[in-house]
């Protein structure tokens, strides 16, 4: 008998797990307006705001393709990749509210032929790698459906 196994992030507290209308977690400085992500290495604050606090806020997960590059190279260790490597896309994407760039590959089945520049973007879940009981969870970019 086979069991589903749970859909879980890969790394905790960066990102919703909505099938539906998946968002990356981060910090707004309140004060500033400034956003933070990811929110783990939020250290610093905007300047002349040094005693501001950090609220946690769902972000945007849709934006304009600000740039994208396609990796022909296996990045060393601790990267996962699939045997044997295979290119990947990733997409520079600045969110829609927070005009903030975000980083993540293109989502898989997307041709980064078929991507411009400046193009709407959506946030989407996908599996980076899985265990015996686990699919762990990441975000990628893929194209808005016109």
């Amino acid at each position: 008998m086979s069991t589903a196994k749970n859909r879980v992030p890969a790394i905790e507290g960066w990102l919703t797990m909505d099938e539906d209308n998946p968002q990356l977690l981060g910090y707004k400085d309140e004060s500033s307006g400034t956003f933070f992500f990811p929110k783990d290495v939020a250290i610093s604050h905007a300047p002349g705001h040094a005693d501001a606090e950090f609220k946690e806020v769902a972000l945007s997960n849709r934006g304009k393709l600000w740039s994208y590059t396609t990796n022909h190279y296996q990045p060393p260790d601790p990267y996962i990749s699939k045997e044997p490597f295979e290119p990947y896309t990733v997409a520079a994407v600045e969110l829609t509210e927070e005009r903030m760039v975000v980083l993540g590959q293109l989502a898989d089945g997307v041709d980064p032929e078929s991507i411009e520049v400046g193009q709407e973007m959506q946030l989407v879940l996908a599996t980076l790698y899985e265990d015996d009981e686990n699919e762990y969870i990441v975000w990628k970019w893929k194209p808005v459906a016109a």
